[in-house]
């Protein structure tokens, strides 16, 4: 999995990129992440200041989420916590819509 964290202070924080990196491999059992690019943005004049964007590359449709927050631990907790309920809810109809034929594939078993 390729990761590629940008931020519009131009320094990325170490402890931010690690967390990151946590969730992301927390969720490869679930789903296989080819690519993430995500985007850390301080904007003065928004309120709040710190806007999140995430963009998942992954088989199938891509996910996407953008959140906003007063502080920049909280935009990425708000972003991992929507992009943790898209896998879930994808993971879930992948479930459902096997669960009548029998046998799950392979990727699916828990």
């Amino acid at each position: 999995m390729k990761l590629i964290l940008t931020s519009s202070r131009g320094t990325s924080n170490p402890k931010l990129e690690s967390s990151l990196r946590s969730f992301l491999d927390s969720l490869v059992p679930l789903m296989r992440i080819e690519e993430a690019r995500v985007r850390l943005e301080y904007v003065h004049e928004a309120s709040p200041p710190y806007r999140a964007t995430a963009h998942l590359v992954v088989p199938g449709p891509d996910l996407k989420a953008d959140v906003c927050d007063h502080t920049e631990f909280t935009a990425l907790s708000k972003l991992t916590d929507r992009l943790r309920s898209q896998v879930l809810e994808r993971v879930g109809k992948r479930l459902k819509r096997f669960s009548g034929r029998g046998r799950l594939p392979q990727y699916l078993h828990p």
